[in-house]
């Protein structure tokens, strides 16, 4: 009989809970982003009820029993979270770490309820019978809207704006509009305080001059500091959808000046913020003829050097592979050794940017721009904002807009809205080619600059920087391309994400990194066998290039020579244009 009232108990709950569910999903209609992924994973449950109504019997035992502790609360008896440490622990959860949601009853209940149905909704998600590149879309798009969702985002739900307009006789709120408008003028939220940082006065100022330029590209050579030099030369590749001063920025975290210290004379590409009419047809082999292979030929010719190191960042550690294998078709040996930092050659996992990209939508795009036409940076730096929507979106939202707070001063978030325009050409062609058929790490099934490229004839020493909570280029999509390049290679992994994880100076002796001598098929078992060493990757790679530097020579006393003479100081112009 107990058996019995039980099963028809759970019965119940589960009815209960279905209903439940089905109210919530009446919430967005079925045509909207949210009712399309909300019916996704409705459909990956069809063929096992049975796990649904287990879910949906859970949740409604979670929710009657948090309604039982609020009304127990209310009544003033002793209450406690019902949810576990994962959601009930307001801690764990920055976004309501604000005593106002402990003290206040309606509140705690809002955020309890809110992160049982976040849970509930990523459950259905992982328990769902689809395949794993659907599955990895309803993932993304659900975080995206469990982190719309938050009663944090919403002035009339957030107990610290309302508690802070009150306080502010409501000065809060009006600076919270006032920012509000400007940000609608500007076209996206403001993350710092752009105020505080200017291009060529604190940020990209170490010093250096311009020694050549052509449409795509400036060259900055930067003044040695140390009275004697290494031999080879150090080229620096940035990405070409951001601006090279991530790798100088202020001069405590400053990358270039770091390699400079080091006795390296260093050279950087700074790339063209494409917005003239004329530039907008440029496509990838441009990119490399006129980009890296063209800064290479300079390098070489100021140096007087057979050979240069040569570095690449994200994109422009792709850019550079490209070359170099177009150069190793061409049997041109140009570079002794090769530095990738987040750089992704085999795209097979390329994370949650690969949402973005489908058939249907690269076809749209490259009928809207594949001929001539201009990808705005500012669309770029939205898709990379929803990548980490929580940090980059919502919290500014709360902080600026429902508080009216204004951002602080951060010179890396000052680099990430500082966007750039990419040549339509260019862009379509490295969506599908790279992200949409993965040709890259297929020998010759690519074309470039007249040749076909082949990864595996890349046999340089090559060091490959990846960060572990990396969400553009993710750690062990990295380490793929230990597969591809045949060369003696270095792996390391550095704590942190894409960027913080690799400007990471060795003074401030900060995080850590993940080094072995090994580099077996898989990534995991790398790891297990890696041994981690406090503070920056920095000296670890500076003491590996120390093993390609040529020798020494006396450091130049004048920056280019007779045929690349300096244009204009470093940053120069290119870096200046803003979206």
């Amino acid at each position: 009989m107990q058996a019995h009232n039980s099963d028809d108990q759970s019965s119940a709950y589960a009815k209960a809970g279905g209903a439940l569910l089905q109210n919530f999903l009446n919430l967005f209609p079925a045509g909207s982003e949210a009712g399309r992924v909300l019916q996704s994973i409705m459909g990956g449950h069809a063929a096992e009820p049975s796990r649904l109504s287990a879910l949906q019997t859970a949740y409604f035992k979670q929710q009657m029993a948090l309604w039982g502790n609020m009304l127990a609360r209310e009544s003033g008896q002793a209450a406690s979270p019902v949810s576990g440490d994962s959601v009930g622990n307001a801690s764990r959860d920055k976004r309501f770490a604000g005593r106002e949601w402990r003290d206040s009853g309606y509140h705690d209940y809002l955020r309890q309820v809110y992160q049982l149905n976040s849970r509930f909704l990523s459950d259905l998600v992982e328990t769902a019978e689809l395949d794993e590149p659907a599955k990895q879309r309803l993932r993304f798009y659900t975080r995206q809207l469990i982190d719309a969702m938050s009663p944090a985002n919403f002035a009339a739900t957030n107990p610290e704006a309302l508690q802070l307009a009150l306080d502010t006789k409501g000065e809060s709120l009006h600076a919270g509009i006032r920012q509000l408008i400007e940000d609608v003028e500007l076209g996206r939220v403001s993350m710092t305080d752009e105020s505080a940082f200017e291009v060529g006065r604190n940020l990209a100022v170490t010093p250096g001059e311009v020694v050549f330029e052509n449409e795509l590209i400036q060259l900055i050579q930067y003044k040695p500091t140390t009275a004697r030099v290494r031999k080879l030369p150090l080229l620096m590749v940035p990405p070409c959808i951001n601006k090279f001063y991530i790798l100088d920025l202020q001069p405590e975290n400053s990358f270039v000046r770091y390699a400079v210290e080091q006795g390296n004379t260093v050279y950087m590409v700074s790339w063209r913020n494409i917005t003239e009419d004329t530039l907008d047809a440029l496509s990838w082999d441009d990119y490399i003829a006129d980009g890296v292979l063209k800064a290479v030929e300079v390098v070489r010719a100021i140096s007087k050097s057979e050979q240069i190191n040569a570095l690449g960042f994200c994109v422009g550690g792709t850019l550079l592979s490209a070359a170099l294998a177009v150069l190793r078709a061409r049997g041109e040996e140009r570079v002794a050794s090769v530095t990738l930092l987040a750089t992704m050659l085999d795209f097979t996992y390329p994370g949650d940017i690969g949402v973005f990209i489908d058939e249907s939508s690269v076809a749209a795009r490259e009928a809207a721009i594949g001929k001539g036409g201009i990808l705005s940076g500012k669309e770029l730096a939205f898709v990379f904002s929803a990548l980490r929507a929580n940090d980059l979106v919502w919290s500014y939202v709360v902080n600026n807009y429902l508080k009216g707070k204004t951002p602080e001063a951060f010179d890396i978030l000052y680099w990430n809205a500082d966007s750039t325009n990419l040549p339509g050409p260019m862009y379509c062609w490295y969506v599908r080619n790279m992200y949409l058929e993965n040709k890259l790490r297929e020998p010759g099934s690519l074309a470039m600059c007249g040749v076909p490229v082949d990864l595996g004839a890349i046999r340089l020493p090559t060091y490959i920087l990846a960060t572990r909570e990396d969400h553009i280029v993710p750690w062990k999509t990295a380490y793929l391309s230990t597969r591809h390049l045949k060369g003696d290679t270095r792996f390391v992994l550095g704590a942190s994400g894409h960027v913080a994880g690799v400007i990471n100076p060795p003074a401030k002796n900060r995080r850590s990194y993940w080094a072995s001598d090994r580099l077996p098929g898989d990534a995991d078992e790398w790891l297990a066998n890696a041994t981690e060493s406090r503070g920056s990757w920095w000296s670890d790679w500076n003491a590996w290039l120390q093993g390609f530097s040529g020798g020494e020579r006396a450091a130049p006393k004048k920056l280019g020579n007779a045929k690349f003479k300096p244009i204009e100081p470093a940053p120069g112009r290119y870096v200046k244009v803003r979206v």
